[in-house]
């Protein structure tokens, strides 16, 4: 059992006999009354979102999960296919509910995995990564109308506003969570 007011972004919670992680958490102490905190909590089997508020004191049910790393080997129309480091064991994690993940992951690249009950429930990737571009347009001398940025294309699809000095080649670290472009990586 976890006190609402240990819940912290990342947390898993079994809710329903359904694991759920925490996305947001908010915590309220008003004025008058006993303070409480605000979760947004997503099912980690279906995908939907679910709002909740507890009171700090309540108790909820966490769930023990277990991280494996694991090397990304390719995604099919349905699924994305790993293989467990250490016991070279493939599985496969359906895309559906992690599609927002399919540009950020990198053929032979590692990632953690989150193992509920020896499924795999989560992809765990890091705050920021490196990519590199495999397509921007040209930015013309002078071109500042558009608020002096362009979209380009990352080998793996994704697709992030830059300034206009980034070219095709060039590596940019980029935000995982907001996806947004943070820096030029120099080699």
């Amino acid at each position: 059992m976890i006190k609402a007011s240990d819940i912290a972004k990342g947390t898993f919670i079994l809710i329903n006999n359904q694991p759920h992680v925490c996305t947001e958490r908010e915590y309220v102490n008003p004025g008058k009354g006993s303070a409480f905190v605000r979760l947004k909590l997503k099912n980690i089997k279906s995908g939907s979102v679910l709002r909740q508020t507890n009171k700090v004191q309540d108790n909820l049910e966490d769930v023990s999960v277990e991280y494996k790393e694991v090397q990304f080997l390719y995604a099919d129309s349905e699924n994305y296919a790993f293989m467990d480091t250490k016991t070279y064991d493939q599985f496969n994690i359906p895309i559906e509910g992690e599609e927002e993940k399919r540009d950020f992951l990198k053929d032979g690249d590692n990632y953690q995995v989150v193992f509920w009950e020896q499924t795999p429930i989560d992809i765990k990737l890091p705050t920021k990564m490196v990519f590199t571009v495999s397509e921007a347009e040209k930015a013309e001398r002078g071109d500042t109308v558009s608020g002096a940025t362009k979209v380009i294309t990352c080998e793996t699809g994704l697709k992030v506003k830059v300034p206009l000095f980034i070219k095709q080649g060039d590596r940019i670290l980029v935000n995982t969570e907001t996806r947004e472009y943070q820096e030029r990586v120099n080699a």
